[in-house]
C-alpha cells in the first residue's frame, strides 16, 4: 500500500509518462499532467497552488468530489415518503453541491494500490439536511491508454437522494489561452434551460441554439452570443452552465458522450458515463479566483463537463430514479480519457 507524499496527495501514473494527484480532502482531482503532440507535459486541471485552497473549495470545487446531490435543487428543499426536508441553501436560496459540508469539504479514506486509488466516506443522518447515513466508495484507475475511471458506490440506510459527480476544470491547452478555441461535441439533442438562479424550466431541444453541440464546434464564438445565452429568464448569463439530456438516458455500461479537442496542443478529451445528465460549465466564476499560476484565473479560463443526474430531479415526476433506499446499491461510472 502507497502513502501520500509529502504534500498528502497520492499519484497515479501510466506508460505515456501521464501523472494524476489525487487528494484526500474531497477525493479531488488537484492535478492531471499529460503531453501534448509534441511530447511537451502540461497539466490540464486548474487548480489551487497549494494545500490551504482545498481547505474551503466552496467557490470553484476544483477536482472535487461534489454529493450529496451534485448541482442544485430549487429552495434548498424536497418532500420524500410524504416527509418535507429542508437542506443548507448556499446558493441564491438553492441548495448547491451538498452545501456547506458537503463531500468535497470532507477528508476521506484512502487506500492505494497496484492498480488505483480507492477513497471511501460516511455521510451522517442530518448531514446538509439530508435524511439516512450514507456510505461512499469511490475508485480511481488511470490505464496506459489515458483514460481516468471513476467508479462510484453508494448505500444507506436509509431513504435518501444521491446524485455524485466529479468537478474537474480542464483546460486542454494547459493555461496557455482560455477555452475558446476548443472544439466541443455532446451527443445531446436536448438540453434543459435553466432560470436566473441556475433551476432548470423544462427541456428543450438544441437544435438552432448556441447550445446544439452535435457537431464539432468552437466554445469561444458561442461565448460571445450573449442575448441567445441570456434565454429563458437567465438575465445574468455569462456563458454555459446548463444541463444536457444524454441519448439513452442512464445506461449500464459507460458509454461516450462528449469529446472536446484543442488544435494548438492537438489534445483531445472524452468523456463516458452511464450517466442520463452531462452539465457543461464554461469557468463562467473563474474570474479573480488564485489557482497555479502567476496571475488570478480569468473568466473562461477552463471547462467542466460533469456527468450525473438532472438538476432539481428530486423535485420532479422522475424522482424515485435518485432516492436509494435501503438495500439497494448505487453505482455510477465516468470515465475521463486524455490523448492526442
Amino acid at each position: 500500500m502507497s502513502r501520500p507524499n509529502e504534500e498528502g496527495l497520492y499519484t497515479l501514473s501510466n506508460r505515456q509518462g501521464m501523472r494524476v494527484l489525487v487528494s484526500a480532502r474531497g477525493a479531488t482531482l488537484v492535478s492531471w499532467l499529460t503531453p501534448d503532440s509534441g511530447g511537451r507535459m502540461a497539466d490540464v486541471l486548474l487548480g489551487y497552488p497549494d494545500r490551504s485552497g482545498y481547505q474551503d473549495n466552496s467557490t470553484a470545487y476544483f477536482g472535487a468530489l461534489v454529493g450529496r446531490w451534485a448541482n442544485r435543487i430549487d429552495g434548498a428543499r424536497f418532500t420524500l415518503d410524504g416527509v418535507d426536508y429542508q437542506l443548507d441553501p448556499n446558493d441564491r436560496g438553492n441548495h448547491l453541491h451538498g452545501g456547506g459540508t458537503g463531500f468535497h469539504q470532507a477528508e476521506w479514506t484512502a487506500r492505494q494500490d497496484d492498480a488505483g486509488l480507492s477513497l471511501t466516506l460516511e455521510s451522517p443522518a442530518g448531514e446538509g439536511g439530508y435524511p439516512g447515513t450514507l456510505k461512499v466508495a469511490v475508485r480511481y484507475e488511470l490505464n496506459d491508454d489515458g483514460a481516468l475511471s471513476i467508479v462510484y458506490e453508494a448505500s444507506t440506510d436509509a431513504p435518501t437522494p444521491v446524485n455524485l459527480t466529479s468537478h474537474p476544470y480542464f483546460n486542454l491547452n494547459g493555461g496557455a489561452s482560455d477555452i475558446g478555441d476548443h472544439l466541443l461535441s455532446i451527443a445531446a439533442d436536448d438540453y434543459l434551460p435553466i432560470d436566473s438562479t441556475g433551476i432548470p424550466l423544462g427541456v428543450e431541444p438544441v437544435d438552432g441554439t448556441p447550445f446544439d453541440f452535435r457537431q464539432p464546434a468552437a466554445i469561444g464564438p458561442r461565448l460571445r452570443l450573449d442575448e441567445q445565452l441570456k434565454n429563458k429568464q437567465m438575465k445574468d448569463a455569462l456563458g454555459f452552465d446548463h444541463c444536457y439530456s444524454l441519448r439513452g438516458g442512464r445506461s449500464a455500461e459507460p458509454r461516450e458522450v462528449a469529446r472536446v479537442f484543442d488544435p494548438a496542443t492537438r489534445r483531445t478529451l472524452t468523456v463516458s458515463t452511464t450517466e442520463p445528465g452531462l452539465q457543461f460549465y464554461s469557468g463562467n466564476y473563474l474570474e479573480g479566483v488564485i489557482g497555479r499560476r502567476p496571475e488570478p484565473y480569468a473568466i473562461h479560463d477552463g471547462f467542466c463537463l460533469e456527468a450525473q443526474a438532472f438538476p432539481d430531479q428530486v423535485n420532479g415526476p422522475d424522482a424515485e430514479a435518485v432516492i436509494l433506499r435501503p438495500g439497494q446499491v448505487y453505482r455510477q461510472t465516468t470515465i475521463y480519457r486524455l490523448g492526442v
